[in-house]
């Protein structure tokens, strides 16, 4: 097998371009306090136009949809520059969850909902939210989820608890994944469900590490939080139905698949910029009559942090491009490999960076101590780093089969070489 990750150098420039962009014109958006929506969109307004004119906004989405249909490796750079700021991704039309539910309502849904939903929410007229993990199931197993959607003579029935629904306290819509088969196992589908129908309770935000007590409910980052929502004999119609009844499942993995790639670089965006922040941390901080980046301890984490950058980058690029060549499914132990691999390298860089820094570090001074409680999720969402190893190596065994005796058992393997040689054997004693 052969891969490549070469673009052409019209994409190079672009990439150039972005990162340029970034820093110049999203970071500082980082240091403004208590700022509101309002204001955030018109600040951002000049920024995503700029976006547009270059040919980059919504690039996830296929050219029908307005996006350029760049393919998951060139997807993958990109995302690796916007992965610097959590600014970023608004500005360049790709925040989640509102890119994976476009994906899913392009890849789903009729003519009347992609004009009901899709189109205001590639516009940014719509905000909207994934509503599938719930607090009384674990979420890393679908086949335990209790919310149902029953059927009655005019559509459906939605009775459940959810929690962790990103933006679900600012959405306009949610995409609702219920039991509609005996049980879970049976079946699961999804629902476009309107935030302001009759039994759609939205209890709270949660209060997480990445968002504290006193942002809760609070506009930031271009977002919201992650809401607990009852949903208390919602009715719906059939054309709340998003795909086939059952197909729930298989729109999830085609969300969840490029989502967690997109994730993954990201994060080396991140890890690179505390990677960044450590080095010239090393060169500046006097101690102990030299500067940190003279001491052996800090030289490690400089030159491990930097070997696991580069290892995780090359690992999610060839997830991408495996992607590319055989879609999502195709790419099972490659992206499950770069979900926990990739988010214990975020966590590992930038724990170095934020030590290398001391006090200065723990302070919200620096952005090192927002960025180390970001990451600390980084191994929990998506899928718990636990299942992804696991099913990395239950897909890994697929290949292998039981023997008796080792395949690489040296007295077999002799007595079997003894045999395949006799003749020469032979010969060659004859010789002597």
């Amino acid at each position: 097998m052969t891969w490549s990750f070469a673009t052409d150098p019209a994409f190079d420039e672009q990439l150039s371009w972005m990162r340029d962009f970034v820093r110049a014109e999203v970071f500082p958006l980082e240091t403004l306090e208590d700022i509101d929506e309002e204001s955030f969109r018109l600040l951002i307004g000049p920024l995503q136009q700029q976006v547009k004119e270059k040919g980059l906004w919504a690039a996830h989405l296929p050219p029908e949809l307005g996006g350029r249909g760049f393919g998951q490796v060139n997807l993958a750079l990109m995302h690796e520059i916007l992965g610097m700021s959590a600014m970023a991704p608004v500005v360049f039309g790709n925040q989640a969850p509102d890119s994976g539910n476009a994906e899913l309502i392009a890849l789903a849904g009729s003519d009347a909902q992609k004009e009901r939903w899709l189109w205001p929410l590639l516009a940014g007229k719509l905000k909207s939210g994934f509503s599938m993990t719930e607090p009384e199931m674990a979420g890393s197993d679908p086949s335990q989820l209790m919310t149902r959607a029953s059927r009655v003579a005019d559509g459906w029935v939605l009775d459940g608890h959810k929690w962790f629904t990103s933006n679900g306290s600012a959405a306009d819509f949610l995409i609702v994944m219920a039991v509609t088969g005996e049980s879970a196992r049976d079946g699961a589908s999804m629902f476009i469900v309107p935030t302001d129908l009759d039994g759609v309770e939205i209890v709270r935000d949660i209060p997480t590490m990445e968002q504290p007590v006193g942002w809760a409910g609070r506009f930031h980052a271009g977002g919201y939080g992650h809401s607990e929502i009852r949903y208390r004999s919602v009715k719906l119609t059939n054309d709340n139905l998003l795909g086939d009844e059952g197909g729930g499942y298989r729109l999830a993995q085609a969300r969840l698949g490029p989502g967690r790639l997109h994730h993954c670089m990201r994060w080396i965006g991140q890890s690179r910029r505390a990677f960044d922040m450590l080095c010239e941390r090393a060169v500046s901080r006097a101690v102990q009559g030299g500067v940190l980046a003279t001491k052996q301890t800090v030289q490690n984490w400089i030159a491990d942090s930097a070997a696991e950058i580069e290892a995780a980058r090359l690992l999610t690029l060839q997830a991408a491009w495996t992607v590319d060549q055989r879609g999502s499914a195709g790419a099972r132990v490659e992206i499950s490999m770069i979900k926990y691999f990739g988010a214990a390298v975020l966590y590992n860089v930038i724990d170095r960076a934020l030590q290398a820094h001391g006090a200065l570090g723990y302070s919200t001074d620096l952005p090192l101590e927002a960025m180390y409680r970001n990451a600390r999720g980084a191994r929990i969402y998506d899928g718990p780093d636990e299942v992804h190893r696991t099913a990395v190596a239950r897909l890994i065994l697929r290949g292998y089969t039981p023997t008796e005796v080792p395949s690489e058992h040296v007295p077999t393997r002799r007595a079997a070489a003894q045999e395949k040689f006799a003749a020469l054997l032979e010969r060659a004693t004859e010789n002597l």
